[in-house]
Formats: structure tokens, C-alpha cells, sequence
């Protein structure tokens, strides 16, 4: 009889990524109204470990475009395929209605990948945009996209690319995200369909059409990088100008998912935070529960306290 394949082995979580989730009341108010309306956020979709603290404080990340996504990355916890279902025309306004109910003072939007899309989903970010600024015009938008790379269109890629950027930039965001994810050994494995290189054209591309617009990256760290090569991909980062920087651990979703190499330690992170700081980022999130959107919406750094306990 042939001898089982034995599971991967699972390790318990470090104490450092045990976090509460925040009152009851904060979460359960957000969770309602999206689902009533029908709508999304990444802070649900990817179970974020910080969605009870950002709603306590007034922010969130909505997901547009569905919760199915066209690629199919070696991390991510949101649903993968290739036929999304069709955009809701009343997304937008569902979105912004969601935003005015809740009183927020900073959104951010993010998207599935949508290349089945020709624009990419450019435009529905900026109708989007449009929609909440009618109905809260004091909250400001940051908006964290795909490369754009996908779509039906004809011609040329790289402009297409650029005019679907273009259209984002705009629409005039508060900040323009785009995350690496990975050194870049690492991006094949961690990012089907996904390029380093044609990731840091996407921010060079937003300082180049706007350099009024801040731009912002993120690496998730645990899938076998070494020191040396986060700080390659940091200074690759400033060579385009990148301004604000957020360093989270990776966490598996799941065990179809990639599984954990290393769980970086708080004491690690912030020494990372401290380099990152002296090659000139603006704006540094650096600890094990960081992720993309964490205190997206304050305009610098009050203290330390980044690096969470």
C-alpha cells in the first residue's frame, strides 16, 4: 500500500500577529450596509486582521468590479476567473450612498484584476471617484490599481497602458498605489500574470503625468526574500520616485495558497521601516499586521507605534 503524502506542516502563528478585531458594533455597522447594498471591500474580501481599527477611524477599502478577480496570484485570498461577472451600473453609486452613510473621511478604492475589461476598469475607478466626491466632497479618494496590462483593446499595450493610467491620474486621486508585492526573484511565483518591471513603469508613469500625485507601493513579506533584495526592490522604488511605502507580513490564506517561509519579527520590521526611511520615503508603514490601505489616510508618520505589538 502506498504511503500517504504526508500535509504540510502548519505553524502556529507568532503571538506578534495575534490582534483583536475591535468592537463588535464597528464591524457589524460596515458589514450591514455593504451587504445590503451589494458591494465589496477588500478589508472583507481579504480578512483583513486591521478592518476593525480603519472603520473605527473613519476609513476604508472598497473592492470594485465584482469579487472575482481575471488573475490568479499565489497569494490572494479574493476569488479567481476568468468570466467576472458584469459590472453593476449602480456600483458606483452604491459605493459613494456606502461612504456618505458611514461618514468617511478617507476611502480607498481598489479593484479585482479585470482584463477582460477593454479599459482595464480605468474609467469605472474614475466614475467612481466622481460619484463620491458629488456626495462627500471633503473625503479624500486613494485609489490602489492593477498594471493595467490586461484588456481588449487593439494596438499598441504599452500606450494603452499609459492612456488607462492616464485616466486614473485624472481623476485626481490624494495618492496613486501600486504594489510590487515581492522582490523581484520572487514575482513569478507570487504574481501570475504580473511583471516587477512593468510594475514600476506604472508609478513612474503616474509621476510622470501628475508629480503633484503622491505614489505608494507595498511589498508582503514571508515568501523567501532576504534582506539584500528588499532593499533592491526599495531603491528600485525611489528610482521612480515612489514616495510612501507600506511593509506587511504575509499571512496564508489558505493551503491552496502559497505557504509562509519566514515570519518576520516586529523588531525586524522596524529596523526595515528605519532604511526605508533614510532612502528618502515620505511615508513608511512598516510592521507584521501592515497592509496596503493602514492609516492610508494620515498625512505622516506620529509615531513607532507602526510597528504593531
Amino acid at each position: 500500500m502506498a504511503t500517504p503524502t504526508p500535509s504540510p506542516k502548519i505553524e502556529p502563528l507568532p503571538r506578534w500577529l495575534k490582534k483583536s478585531m475591535g468592537k463588535a458594533s464597528e464591524l457589524s455597522e460596515v458589514q450591514r450596509i455593504i451587504k445590503q447594498r451589494q458591494i465589496h471591500t477588500i478589508c472583507e474580501e481579504g480578512r483583513c486582521p486591521n478592518r476593525g481599527e480603519c472603520y473605527s477611524q473613519k476609513t476604508a477599502t472598497f473592492l470594485l468590479m465584482g469579487p472575482t478577480c481575471t488573475r490568479a496570484c499565489g497569494f490572494c485570498q479574493v476569488d479567481k476567473g476568468h468570466a467576472p461577472m458584469p459590472l453593476d451600473p449602480a456600483e458606483p453609486e452604491k459605493v459613494a450612498e456606502a461612504v456618505q452613510l458611514l461618514g468617511l473621511k478617507y476611502v480607498v478604492l481598489t479593484a479585482v484584476a479585470r482584463d477582460d475589461l477593454p479599459d482595464g476598469g480605468a474609467g469605472w475607478f474614475a466614475l467612481t471617484m466622481a460619484q463620491i466626491r458629488q456626495s462627500s466632497p471633503q473625503t479624500q479618494i486613494e485609489v490602489l490599481t492593477s498594471d493595467f496590462w490586461g484588456g481588449q483593446g487593439e494596438g499598441d499595450l504599452k500606450e494603452q497602458q499609459r492612456q488607462r493610467i492616464a485616466t486614473v491620474v485624472q481623476a485626481q486621486p490624494a495618492c496613486y498605489n501600486h504594489n510590487l508585492e515581492t522582490v523581484k526573484r520572487l514575482q513569478n511565483p507570487v504574481r501570475r500574470g504580473a511583471k516587477y518591471d512593468r510594475s514600476l513603469e506604472v508609478l513612474q508613469i503616474v509621476k510622470a503625468l501628475n508629480p503633484a500625485i503622491p505614489t505608494k507601493s507595498g511589498l508582503m513579506l514571508g515568501h523567501g526574500e532576504t534582506q539584500t533584495e528588499i532593499l533592491s526592490a526599495l531603491e528600485d522604488l525611489r528610482a521612480v520616485g515612489c514616495d510612501r511605502l507600506t511593509l506587511g507580513q504575509y499571512l496564508r490564506p489558505s493551503l491552496a495558497h502559497l505557504p509562509v517561509q519566514k515570519y518576520w519579527t516586529p523588531e525586524e520590521f522596524e529596523t526595515l521601516g528605519n532604511l526605508a526611511r533614510t532612502l528618502g520615503f515620505l511615508h513608511v508603514r512598516s510592521g507584521p499586521l501592515v497592509r496596503s490601505s493602514y492609516h492610508a489616510g494620515e498625512p505622516s508618520e506620529t509615531s513607532p507605534a507602526n510597528v504593531l505589538n
